[in-house]
């Protein structure tokens, strides 16, 4: 794997869930060439993972910053150890209490 590819998890406040921001975050993803995941919280937050390099979960943030209806108003990240052999970046619909 390539020295600078990076994982980073992303916690997500604000007008987020049922606003198709896990679809964006998806296309972005895909679009962009990352791998990881994102999900709903039970507390109306979102939850994502995401690895690739700096650039590339950059461009996916901007992306989903421009979603209509999505309206972040907290955003915490930080890097964590990159998952050898992930293969694509999927939606995830389990909720974790």
């Amino acid at each position: 794997m390539s020295e600078n590819i990076i994982r980073k998890t992303f916690h997500f406040r604000g007008a987020v869930q049922g606003v198709g921001f896990r679809y964006r975050a998806c296309y972005a993803a895909r679009e962009a060439g990352v791998t990881g995941w994102v999900r709903n919280e039970y507390d109306g937050s979102v939850r994502m993972e995401i690895q690739g390099t700096e650039e590339q979960i950059d461009r996916v943030i901007q992306a989903i910053e421009r979603g209509k209806y999505i309206s972040i108003r907290q955003l915490r990240s930080m890097k964590i150890p990159v998952k050898e052999g992930e293969r694509e970046f999927s939606i995830r619909d389990d909720i974790w209490i």
